[in-house]
């Protein structure tokens, strides 16, 4: 699901993430921009607290695969929040539909 039709790209709901091969349903908030500057595009967001994902973390800095119904990437997850919230980030291609045209943009007249 977009996060808002004027806000950054984006996804909120329901993601699959891999720890070490081992796989973990989890609820993410993502976001995600391009950078002019070096031309990459940039996602990030935050891991719902998750006790299975903290145990296997161990609270350390780890790469992982997260996939959602739009699309798979590769990211790394931080160490987490006061909340037990992990923070994941990436570079490139994100999980999420990112609109390419404008028409994707431009609401669609009936």
């Amino acid at each position: 699901m977009p996060v808002s039709e004027h806000d950054e790209d984006g996804y909120i709901g329901p993601a699959t993430l891999v720890l070490d091969g081992t796989e973990l349903t989890v609820e993410v908030t993502l976001r995600g921009h391009f950078q002019p500057i070096d031309g990459y595009y940039r996602w990030y967001g935050r891991i719902a607290a998750d006790e299975q994902l903290a145990k296997l973390a161990g609270g350390k800095k780890r790469p992982v695969e997260l996939r959602t119904p739009d699309g798979t990437a590769q990211g790394e997850i931080s160490d987490p929040d006061p909340w037990d919230r992990y923070r994941v980030t990436g570079t490139s291609t994100p999980p999420f539909h990112v609109p390419t045209s404008l028409d994707e943009l431009e609401p669609q007249e009936a």
